[in-house]
């Protein structure tokens, strides 16, 4: 069974107090978070007002993007603060400026690729394809080479170039070193090595640039994302096996969710979390996306409603979105 870890980190502690949602607005869950050069932090939520703009202690800046997603799920926004943002349910993933200009879009709006999914349940998938099948995430190399998981209807890493061009795609189907059965998460280190959370085969693949597999860790629960600050600490998101489940199965452990910060080796330095109480200030429901500023800061977003409120399994207010301060050394 794997570790619990602790409910409360030594190294972070939560701000009970952030982010100053407008009054009368509602996040309705957080898909996506990311920090920009001005150190200002965009909630990709799924309510009205698809992306939320807040400074870093909470107070709100502006929103924009309404009327323009299916549904949010990924966000990434890259050195030259242009966003990345994946509509899983539009089978797209679009390029924004800060003030909400859209610049471009990869994938082809409302068309998925033909994998034979069916009411998007990666174990019907017949075949692998090209861009997109409900795209989840994406990351980018310092050249400026976009890596996108691709998803819930596919089971595939495609690499773009920085014009947007195909390169390369890999994965199939399945649960062997290289294949993908829900791939929903991706990050870079700076060796150029690729972090995938393949999260319905509970792991974290490793693979090489162009998909040469290179490892698989297991010491995480269900993994949403992952995040790679300088230093090369790995932040991942793990949603855990208390809820989010397909139907029909089986949880491995009736654990919480969590997050937990690993290194280069896959050694865990921290991890916090699980509690009966996943709405209190600290602990997670359903972690979906994780991002850490230049100062250290961490910021969870979860899938609350999807994932339980709609379903009366957890309070209306269980919060969306939180932050974690890092304490001083």
């Amino acid at each position: 069974m794997k570790p619990q870890g602790a409910m409360v980190s030594p190294n972070y502690e939560v701000d009970p107090h952030w982010p100053a949602i407008p009054e009368g607005w509602d996040l309705v869950e957080t898909a996506g978070v990311a920090t920009d050069s001005n150190d200002r932090i965009y909630v990709f939520n799924r309510g009205e007002h698809p992306v939320i703009v807040f400074e870093r202690d909470g107070s709100f800046v502006t929103s924009w993007g309404e009327g323009e997603f299916q549904r949010a799920h990924g966000i990434h926004i890259g050195p030259d603060d242009t966003i990345y943002l994946t509509d899983d349910l539009d089978h797209t993933v679009h390029k924004y400026t800060t003030d909400g200009k859209r610049l471009a879009t990869l994938g082809e709006s409302g068309k998925p690729s033909d994998t034979g999914v069916e009411n998007s349940d990666y174990r019907t998938i017949k075949r692998a394809a090209g861009p997109f099948n409900q795209p989840t995430n994406i990351a980018l190399t310092p050249a400026g080479e976009m890596y996108v998981t691709d998803g819930y209807g596919n089971a595939r890493v495609h690499k773009f170039s920085p014009q947007q061009e195909l390169i390369s795609s890999w994965g199939e189907p399945g649960d062997s070193p290289g294949r993908f059965n829900l791939p929903h998460g991706i990050a870079i280190d700076s060796r150029g090595v690729v972090y995938v959370a393949d999260r319905e085969n509970d792991r974290l693949q490793l693979f090489e640039p162009e998909g040469a597999f290179i490892a698989e860790w297991t010491q995480v629960s269900r993994p949403a994302q992952v995040f790679i600050d300088p230093d090369d600490r790995i932040y991942v998101a793990e949603i855990g096996w208390r809820v989010g489940l397909f139907p029909g199965v089986e949880p491995l452990d009736p654990v919480g969710a969590y997050v937990s910060v690993l290194d280069l080796d896959g050694n865990v330095l921290d991890r916090w979390g699980g509690g009966e109480d996943p709405c209190e200030p600290g602990a997670f429901y359903a972690p979906h996306d994780i991002w850490v500023d230049r100062f250290g800061d961490i910021y969870v977003g979860e899938v609350t409603w999807s994932a339980g409120g709609r379903k009366g399994l957890i309070p209306k207010d269980c919060p969306s979105v939180q932050k974690f301060v890092r304490k001083s050394s």
